[in-house]
């Protein structure tokens, strides 16, 4: 991994949680030793982005699952990004295969709510990927780059090979660098997204252009201290 490249390690929590449980995970992280080449960024539910920030550490940085497009208007359930960094929250998750293959997101609004959020100075994780069924087929690469122009393994209980994920890693540093820049493509952290467990951390974070990881389920429970740690 490039010097410029910190280890990043992200907890989605998705819509699970009360106050109560979400203390006391908070209360788990806020005890645990943070690597200081690790960056650490949850994601709970919306209603709960000003309740994490307010108990979480400051070495935990607290995104937003989502946001839209615009800065404010007539969008009845929608959360801006100017919202989100009223609440001290730093980041955004956009693109997830979720929204994508639940809610029925495609590429276009995903990519005008990443150009908004960023305008507007929030880091974004973007999330990419094809669906298992794209990939018995092969065309991993055609969904991918199709999606970076502008979700893979996501929520299928299946994690991909470390060489699998490397494979496809490269080739979107690769991307980057021949449709945006070779600076862009050695500085941008791409991070894997596919059911990653402390049983699988180490050796996907091994993998050169494995710059860290967006953890779902597994970042409810203590494990999820073993995936913050795979680079150690």
């Amino acid at each position: 991994m490039a010097p410029s490249r910190k280890f990043f390690v992200g907890g989605n929590w998705k819509m699970n949680g009360k106050k109560q449980n979400l203390g006391e995970l908070i209360g788990t992280l806020n005890a645990a030793k943070v690597p200081a080449d690790t960056e650490v960024v949850c994601a709970p539910p919306t209603a709960y982005i000003d309740f994490a920030r307010q108990k979480l550490d400051p070495k935990i940085a607290v995104a937003a699952q989502n946001c839209y497009k615009v800065t404010n208007g007539d969008f009845t359930g929608e959360i801006s990004p100017g919202m989100i960094k009223d609440c001290r929250a730093t980041w955004v998750v956009l693109g997830h295969s979720e929204r994508r293959h639940v809610f029925g997101e495609s590429n276009e609004p995903i990519g005008q709510k990443v150009a908004r959020a960023l305008a507007e100075g929030l880091g974004v994780i973007t999330c990419i990927g094809e669906k298992l069924d794209e990939r018995e087929p092969g065309i991993t690469e055609k969904v991918v780059f199709e999606q970076t122009k502008p979700v893979w393994a996501i929520g299928t209980g299946k994690t991909a090979t470390p060489q699998q994920a490397q494979e496809v890693q490269e080739k979107l540093r690769g991307w980057l660098k021949s449709n945006v820049s070779e600076a862009v493509a050695q500085s941008t952290p791409i991070i894997y997204g596919g059911s990653v467990t402390g049983a699988t951390c180490k050796e996907l974070a091994g993998q050169p252009d494995v710059d860290g990881f967006l953890v779902g389920g597994a970042s409810l429970k203590p494990k999820f201290m073993d995936i913050i740690n795979a680079k150690q």
